[in-house]
């Protein structure tokens, strides 16, 4: 059985193979889970969800690629959704263009 930090360990090793793109369309994945779920009522699997998304985010963030204001602009991101899932109704689509827009860039 993997322990939790050999699986943080494995993931991040193959998440640094991924293109920004594709780490963001992964990313984008569970962002889309959670606000399903948040709008559904469902806040065991929104919490699951929303760690997840946090989890992909910040290996996103500390990938040594990815500095100056591309890391600003992730940590930026971060901020923002986690403000979006804080308040008690949804706004809109929320950052949902944005991570759409990466997922068809990685298919690309």
């Amino acid at each position: 059985m993997i322990s939790t930090a050999q699986h943080v360990d494995l993931a991040r090793d193959r998440w640094q193979t991924m293109s920004l793109a594709e780490q963001l369309g992964n990313v984008g994945s569970e962002y889309s889970r959670a606000r399903r779920c948040k709008k559904n009522g469902n806040e065991q699997f929104f919490e699951k969800a929303f760690a997840r998304l946090l989890e992909l985010l910040d290996l996103t963030i500390t990938d040594n690629r990815w500095r100056g204001a591309r890391r600003r602009e992730l940590a930026r991101v971060r901020s923002e959704v986690c403000t979006e899932f804080m308040q008690a109704d949804l706004p809109g689509n929320g950052f949902s263009k944005y991570f759409d827009s990466m997922a068809i860039a990685a298919r690309h």
